[in-house]
């Protein structure tokens, strides 16, 4: 798997039914409208990518396939 921008996971993660909820600094927290599911998304940059480890930690959290986020 490929490191991805923080632009690109949030697309990702609005076009599968999350929504912005609050954001404190450098860090937004985005909630599923159904199930609510949180997930925080680091905003270092909105075109620096994402580190794998973390990036794989938000994947979990959404529960959304790994296959979307090809």
């Amino acid at each position: 798997m490929r490191p991805i921008t923080a632009k690109k996971l949030i697309q990702i993660l609005l076009a599968n039914g999350f929504v912005l909820s609050r954001q404190k600094g450098s860090h937004a927290i985005y909630r599923h409208i159904n199930n609510g599911i949180i997930v925080p998304v680091p905003l270092h940059g909105k075109n620096k990518p994402i580190f794998i480890g973390t990036l794989l930690a938000i994947i979990k959290q959404s529960k959304i396939p790994k296959e979307k986020f090809y």
